[in-house]
């Protein structure tokens, strides 16, 4: 029987683990996503110590795969830390993304979350495209779906998700700034943790108070998935102008609720958002201040969106997610990988 690691932590990525793991007859293996030198370890010798195909349900767990000598699986969600030069990393964590590098390559497959993502790893990796599968992450239909409520006594865009610099947090900030002028009682709610580090939430701080909006931005660092779907129903409209993204989960939950999306037209935003929503440079400032002026004026432009964004969702799902991913454990098994 197949064995999976299910991390138990609340992000997007520990979702998907624990996601397919509902719907799948596997064994399980519950840890922490970020660990100590001795989970580490344990985890290690959890590992090696399997007699079935391993499935890895990201990136940064295939260095406990390097000793393996059954065939495994790596979910690689996106490769922004080993590509793209975001943020700084320390000596350990080059030593730790050159170990996940070389775990990679040995993987028996690979599962990606978008095409984006497939070429990426053909393209910086250099590997087969013999030994990708593209599968789409899902959305829980039954929790995230339009709710009849309203969260604010104040219009507000809503954005989901860190403040790492790679999210472009500074130029919505600066967008937001300009719309203001026009919508002098729109708020922007910022849902989500800042990320690993204190110095994102620092940087957001000190932008939002160099701009003059820092009364304008709630923020709601931790919620229930409910509350989430609330957010995402009272919303004007959800702003998303990431830089980089291996799947962007967001934009797939805001649809689902019926909430226009204003996304980039970068890495795999296309494939998440298809023409339901409007997708512009995320570089370019001017661009997204007039597509969220877009939505916030345009009643005929907004209900279409929220049509389209409804029929666009449905076409993901966790229990499709699964049944592909069932099949590649099938695949695995019987070559033998």
């Amino acid at each position: 029987m197949p064995v999976i690691i299910v991390t138990n932590e609340k992000s997007g990525i520990d979702r998907y683990s624990q996601e397919i793991a509902k719907r799948l007859n596997v064994r399980t293996i519950e840890t922490r996503r970020y660990l100590s030198l001795l989970e580490a370890y344990r985890l290690l010798r959890i590992v090696q110590g399997q007699h079935d195909v391993v499935h890895l349900p990201n990136q940064n767990f295939a260095r406990y795969a390097l000793f393996l000598k059954k065939p495994f699986i790596v979910t690689v969600h996106d490769l922004i830390r080993t590509c793209f030069g975001f943020g700084k990393e320390t000596v350990t964590e080059r030593i730790l993304l050159k170990l996940d590098i070389r775990g990679i390559k040995r993987a028996s497959h690979i599962i990606v979350d978008s095409q984006s993502t497939r070429s990426d790893l053909i393209k910086y990796l250099k590997i087969p495209d013999n030994r990708i599968s593209v599968i789409y992450l899902g959305v829980n239909h039954s929790r995230f779906k339009p709710y009849s409520i309203n969260l604010l006594d104040k219009p507000y865009i809503l954005y989901v998700g860190s403040e790492r610099p790679r999210k472009n947090l500074g130029r919505l900030f600066q967008a937001f700034t300009k719309l203001k002028t026009e919508f002098p009682e729109l708020k922007l709610v910022k849902v989500g943790p800042s990320g690993r580090h204190k110095r994102f939430r620092r940087d957001t701080m000190r932008k939002s108070d160099t701009l003059g909006i820092s009364r304008d931005i709630i923020f709601v660092d931790y919620t229930s998935e409910l509350d989430l779907a609330y957010y995402y129903s009272s919303a004007a409209l959800l702003a998303y102008p990431s830089l980089y993204e291996g799947f962007g989960l967001p934009p797939l939950e805001a649809m689902a609720c019926g909430c226009p999306v204003v996304t980039s037209n970068t890495s795999s935003l296309p494939e998440v958002v298809g023409e339901a929503g409007i997708m512009v440079n995320p570089l370019d400032i001017d661009s997204l201040v007039e597509a969220m002026r877009q939505v916030l004026t345009d009643n005929e432009l907004r209900d279409n969106m929220v049509r389209k964004g409804l029929e666009q969702s449905r076409k993901f799902s966790w229990e499709k997610t699964a049944e592909q991913t069932l099949k590649v454990y099938n695949k695995v098994a019987e070559l033998g990988w």
